[in-house]
């Protein structure tokens, strides 16, 4: 099964993408990621991206198209894949249902987690994270049992990302909007988007996002 999942930062993207990694063998390819480590292998697409970096340029939807391509042909991604970051254009959404359909695949759902900005942007001010171990805490929803102490490894330092804060968060709520706007007319016209509370417990949303996924079309 491939699906793209959508949500702005914040909303649980990441952490709903690794269960899905965990609990159905499916791959989550990040073009960021697939990029960087393109480049750092030497694949024939990495070391053109590498040279239009090296340029100071922007890297193409045509070499991000290849990356996309070059790693659906590794083994690993036969279980299905989630798509993260990609497509962000119609363009790219024409090149990735040309890319599924060279290898006999098909794009199964888009699955978008809904959140309310308000509830979201105190979501993200008040996370913080274990300096040592990296667990993580929020203000509060979930503090240490023990005050200034780390609950796992008992570490008494913490650290907040300086970018958490109100007017990040309305930055990067805007910045997501402008992105995903003009992919989702392309996919809703095809009765692929599946939208789901991430707002919910992430258990709930978990279950939410299973529920399409094992959903009969």
């Amino acid at each position: 099964m491939n699906i793209i999942l959508l949500g702005p930062p914040g909303a649980g993207k990441g952490t709903q993408a690794a269960r899905l990694v965990a609990e159905r063998g499916m791959v989550q390819l990040s073009t960021g990621d697939m990029l960087r480590a393109a480049v750092k292998m030497g694949t024939p697409v990495g070391l053109q991206a590498k040279a239009v970096m090296e340029a100071g340029e922007l890297v193409s939807d045509a070499i991000v198209s290849a990356l996309i391509g070059e790693r659906l042909d590794q083994a690993d991604t036969a279980n299905g894949v989630i798509f993260d970051g990609y497509p962000r254009t119609a363009a790219q959404a024409d090149a990735l249902d040309l890319l599924l359909a060279e290898r006999g695949r098909k794009l199964d759902w888009v699955v978008e987690l809904e959140v309310d900005e308000a509830a979201l942007t105190e979501r993200v001010v008040g996370r913080y994270t274990c300096a040592q171990c990296g667990t993580g805490y929020h203000d509060r929803f979930k503090q240490p049992a023990v005050e200034g102490t780390c609950d796992v490894c008992g570490a008494h330092d913490f650290k907040r990302r300086p970018d958490d804060n109100a007017e990040t968060v309305s930055t990067r709520m805007a910045e997501y909007r402008a992105k995903t706007a003009p992919i989702l007319p392309h996919y809703e016209a095809r009765g692929l988007v599946r939208r789901v509370d991430g707002m919910a417990d992430m258990g709930e949303v978990g279950r939410a996002i299973a529920g399409v996924l094992d959903g009969a079309r």
